[in-house]
C-alpha cells in the first residue's frame, strides 16, 4: 500500500466553493489510482478552505505526473461552480508535488492537471503527456474562436455561448437591463457579459467593486441634471463643481493652469498620452510656419533654423485624424480637426507651443495660430489640439494598443500554449480580466451613435513618462531574460518549440493582421528576439496600459483641457473667437457628464487588485523563476522608492508608472 496525502485549495472569492461531489485520480509514471472520493464529516470545499484528505493506492504509483478531478452531483442539490486554486500531493518518499488550477469547474466534468514542472513540448517524451498536452490545446481550440470586430482592428475573443449585447438602450421595459437610469444613454447593463467563459469573467468582488461605485456617482449626476442638459456651459467655473469631493493635486492644478503654455506642453511629456511628441528636424511642407511667424517665441539670437539644428523644435501631428467624418450628438453635429502643433524647448526646459494649425492642409481658410495672437484665438486654438490629443489618446493609445493588442495576446497565448508551457506561466498573470473588461468597453462605450529614444526624445529634460517607463522596462527585462533564459538555453531551443511558433504566427495574423509594417514578426528564431517579443508584451499589459489609463480623469475633470468632442467647425479665420464662441465649441453639460462618468469609472480600480510583480498564483515551482520573481519585487519596489522621493519636490507629481500602482493586467 501506498498512501497519498492529497490537499485540495478553493478560491477565496464568494461562491467559490461547492457542493457538489469532487473525486480524485493520481496518474504516476508506475501506474494509476482508483478515483476516490474526496469527502470529510461536513463541509468540504468551501469558499477559501485548504482541505487535506488521505488517498489509499495499492502500489506506489511512481513519479506523480497528471492530476484528474471529478466534479459530479451530490444527492439532490443543484449544480454549483467550483474555483480550484490547486492541488498538492505528499508522495511516499516524502516529494510534494504542485498541480495548478486557478480556473473554475462549472458543470459535471473532469479536469485533468499536470504537475506544474514548466515544460516545452521537446522536453515532454511520455506518451500520457504529449497526448494531454495535445488533449489540452485541441479543447481550447475547439472552444475559443477568433472574431472580427470592427475590419482593421485586431480580432477578438469569440466563444460559442458569448454574443455581444446590445449596444444601446432601447426600451426601459425590458429585465435584462439593470441599474436604468432614465435619461441616461450609457448604461450599465450587469448581465451584459453574464455569458462569458467563468474563467475570462471579473471575481465576484471585482465586479460588485466595478458595478456599485458607479451607479451611486450615475445617481447622483442624473438628481443634478448633469445627464439631461444639452445646453453650453454657463461658465467654465461651473465645471468644477462637477466633482466637488473628488479632487487629487493634479486635477487642482489641471484646473488652474490648463490655459498656460508652459502646462500645455508639459502634458506632451507626462500627461495621459505621452508617446506622441516627436523631434522635428525639418519642417514639413504642410506646415508652412516661417521665422517671422516665431521668432517673438524662440527669444533673441537665434532662429528657427538654429534652433531645428540644436534639436530644440518638436512637432505634435495629428494626421490619423484626418478625414474623420463628422458626427451628430444630442442632436447637434460635432466636428473634427487633425491639426499640426509645433512645439520649442526653450532654455530653462519649458516645452511651448509656437505654432498651430488646424489641419493638415494649408490655405487662405486654415491660419496658422500663434501664441501672439489674441487671448481667446490661442486658446481656442491649444483646446483644439487638445481634443485631437483626447481622440488619438482613447482610440489609439488606449484602446487599439493596449485593451485589443493584450485581449489578442491572450487568445492566442490560450488558443497555442498549454498550461505547463513555461511562456504560458510567465504570461497568464498579465492577462487577468483582460476580455472581461473589453468586452464591457465593446457593449457599452463602442456602441453606435515604440520606445521613447526612437522619437527623439532621449535628451528632453522633465519627461518623467520616459524615465520611469525605461526603468520599469528594464526591470521587466531582466526578469524575462532569467527565466527565458532557463528554459531556452540556447537559439535551437527557440526556433524547435512549435507551440511558441504557432503562437507567434497567430499573433502577426490575427492580431496584427498580417502586416510587415507593424514591425512585428512571423516567427522567432533566437533567444534575445524572445526577451524582447514577450517583455513588450507584458510590458504592454501593465505599464503601459498604467500609463495611459490612470491618469484620465485627473487630465479631465477640467474639461476644457481634455474636451471629448467640439460643437463649432475649426476657426477658419483669426479674430473672431470671445468668451461666448469658446463656450459653444466646448461639449454641452450632458456629454461632459457623460464622459467624466466613464472616465471616472474606468481611473478608479475596483477591489481584487494585483499589483505589478504580485503573483500569488503559484505556476512556476522551480527555484530558478521562484527567486527571478523576488528579484524583480525588488527591483520594483526601488523604483518606486525613487519615483516617490523625486515626486516630493514636483509641483505636478508624477505618478502612473510607480509600480506599487501598476496593475499586472488590464483589468479596468
Amino acid at each position: 500500500m501506498a498512501t497519498y496525502k492529497v490537499r485540495v485549495a478553493t478560491g477565496t472569492d464568494l461562491l467559490s466553493g461547492t457542493l457538489d461531489n469532487i473525486s480524485l485520480t493520481i496518474v504516476g509514471t508506475q501506474g494509476e489510482s482508483h478515483k476516490q472520493l474526496l469527502n470529510h464529516f461536513g463541509r468540504d470545499f468551501a469558499t477559501g478552505a485548504v482541505d487535506d484528505y488521505t488517498v489509499q493506492c495499492q502500489q506506489d504509483l511512481g513519479e506523480l505526473l497528471i492530476v484528474r478531478m471529478h466534479k459530479e452531483r451530490y444527492s439532490f442539490f443543484p449544480k454549483s461552480p467550483w474555483y480550484c486554486n490547486y492541488v498538492q500531493i505528499c508522495a511516499p518518499d516524502c516529494r510534494v508535488y504542485h498541480f495548478p488550477a486557478y480556473q473554475w469547474m462549472d458543470g459535471y466534468e473532469t479536469l485533468a492537471l499536470r504537475e506544474a514542472t514548466g515544460k516545452t513540448a521537446a522536453e515532454d517524451c511520455l506518451p500520457v503527456l504529449l497526448e494531454h498536452r495535445q488533449e489540452e490545446l485541441r479543447a481550447k481550440q475547439d472552444y475559443y474562436h477568433w472574431r472580427v470586430f470592427v475590419p482593421g482592428l485586431p480580432n477578438y475573443v469569440h466563444i460559442p455561448s458569448y454574443r455581444p449585447p446590445v449596444r444601446r438602450f432601447r426600451n426601459p421595459n425590458r429585465p435584462e437591463w439593470n441599474g436604468y437610469i432614465p435619461g441616461f444613454p450609457i448604461l450599465i447593463n450587469i448581465k451584459a457579459t453574464k455569458y462569458l467563459n467563468l474563467n475570462l469573467r471579473y471575481s465576484f468582488l471585482k465586479t460588485a467593486s466595478f458595478f456599485y461605485r458607479l451607479g451611486p456617482m450615475a445617481l447622483a449626476f442624473k438628481v443634478r441634471g448633469l445627464l439631461d442638459c444639452k445646453r453650453s456651459w454657463k461658465r467654465l467655473k461651473d465645471i468644477k463643481k462637477i466633482f466637488p469631493g473628488h479632487k487629487s493635486v493634479v486635477s487642482e492644478y489641471v484646473a488652474e493652469h490648463w490655459a498656460e503654455d508652459s502646462f500645455f506642453g508639459y502634458q506632451y511629456l507626462n500627461g495621459v498620452n505621452p508617446g506622441l511628441i516627436r523631434r522635428c528636424t525639418r519642417i514639413p511642407d504642410k506646415f508652412p510656419v516661417t521665422d517671422d511667424m516665431v521668432a517673438p517665441s524662440l527669444g533673441e539670437g537665434t532662429c528657427l533654423q538654429a534652433e531645428l539644428e540644436k534639436g530644440n523644435i518638436y512637432l505634435a501631428d495629428y494626421r490619423i485624424l484626418e478625414g474623420i467624418p463628422t458626427v451628430e450628438l444630442n442632436g447637434q453635429t460635432q466636428y473634427h480637426c487633425a491639426p499640426l502643433c509645433l512645439l520649442h524647448l526653450g532654455p530653462e526646459g519649458n516645452l511651448m507651443p509656437i505654432a498651430i494649425q488646424l489641419s493638415q492642409t494649408p490655405g487662405p481658410d486654415c491660419p496658422i495660430f500663434l501664441p501672439s495672437d489674441s487671448e481667446w484665438d490661442w486658446l481656442l486654438a491649444k483646446t483644439w489640439v487638445r481634443y485631437a490629443e483626447f481622440y488619438c489618446h482613447e482610440a489609439n493609445a488606449h484602446l487599439l494598443e493596449t485593451h485589443l493588442i493584450a485581449e489578442a495576446f491572450f487568445l492566442a497565448m490560450l488558443r497555442h500554449l498549454p498550461m505547463c508551457h513555461p511562456l504560458y506561466k510567465l504570461l497568464i498573470p498579465h492577462t487577468r480580466y483582460t476580455v472581461q473588461i473589453n468586452s464591457i468597453g465593446r457593449a457599452l462605450l463602442l456602441n453606435e451613435g515604440g520606445l521613447s529614444a526612437r522619437r527623439g526624445v532621449q535628451d528632453m529634460p522633465r519627461y518623467y513618462y520616459r524615465d520611469d517607463s525605461l526603468a520599469v522596462w528594464d526591470a521587466l527585462e531582466r526578469y524575462v531574460t532569467e527565466i527565458i533564459s532557463y528554459y531556452y538555453p540556447c537559439d535551437a531551443a527557440v526556433e524547435g518549440d512549435l507551440e511558441l511558433q504557432c503562437w507567434v504566427q497567430e499573433i502577426f495574423n490575427e492580431c496584427l493582421l498580417g502586416r510587415e509594417s507593424s514591425g512585428f514578426p512571423r516567427c522567432l528564431r533566437t533567444v534575445p528576439e524572445l526577451i524582447r517579443y514577450v517583455t513588450i508584451i507584458i510590458y504592454t499589459c501593465s505599464a503601459k496600459h498604467a500609463a495611459v489609463n490612470t491618469g484620465q480623469l485627473e487630465f479631465t475633470a477640467w474639461m476644457p483641457n481634455f474636451p471629448s468632442t467640439m460643437r463649432n467647425p475649426p476657426m477658419q479665420a483669426k479674430g473672431l473667437t470671445t468668451p461666448q464662441v469658446f463656450l459653444d465649441t466646448l461639449p454641452d453639460v450632458k456629454t461632459t457628464g457623460i464622459i467624466l462618468l466613464v472616465l471616472w469609472t474606468l481611473s478608479r480600480e475596483p477591489d481584487d487588485r494585483r499589483p505589478l510583480g504580485h503573483f500569488p498564483d503559484i505556476h512556476f515551482v522551480e527555484d530558478a523563476p521562484r527567486r527571478s520573481i523576488a528579484t524583480l519585487r525588488q527591483r520594483l519596489a526601488e523604483i518606486s522608492h525613487r519615483i516617490r522621493q523625486r515626486n516630493k519636490c514636483l509641483p505636478v507629481p508624477y505618478y502612473y508608472l510607480d509600480p506599487v500602482l501598476i496593475e499586472n493586467s488590464i483589468s479596468i
